[in-house]
Formats: structure tokens, sequence, C-alpha cells
């Protein structure tokens, strides 16, 4: 069975996160998100996040919103 949009979505962060080498930690920091709130985007049932925290994330990436959220 395929993973939901927002299963991938999660995926999607956390091999971002693993490429541009950083902790949940940092990527919180930089995002201007909780700790917790990123390990509810990246978990076994995540968190849907809302635009303004996709924004958010891409800041945390240094990446336009678009980069962010193309993903297959």
């Amino acid at each position: 069975m395929k993973d939901n949009v927002v299963h991938q979505f999660g995926a999607h962060v956390r091999a971002l996160r693993k490429k541009y080498d950083l902790t949940q930690e940092e990527l919180a920091g930089r995002s201007r998100i909780s700790l917790k709130y990123i390990q509810k985007i990246e978990g076994k049932d995540p968190q849907n996040p809302s635009l303004e925290i996709l924004e958010k994330l891409a800041d945390g990436f240094d990446l336009p919103l678009w980069k962010l959220v193309k993903f297959e």
C-alpha cells in the first residue's frame, strides 16, 4: 500500500534533514518550530503541517517553499 502524502512529506523532511546533516534539534532551532513538532512531522503517525509551518521549515532548510513541497 502506498503511503499517504503526510507520511511521504515526513519522510521527505527526514531525508532533507539528513542530507543537510542536521539533527532534529538543529532543524527545530533554524525553523523556529518546537523539537516536539519536528518529531511529530517525522513520526510514525505524522502531523499534517500548516502552510505557516511549511514556510518555517523551508526557511530552516534555506529553501524556497516550492522546493520543500516538491517531492515524490
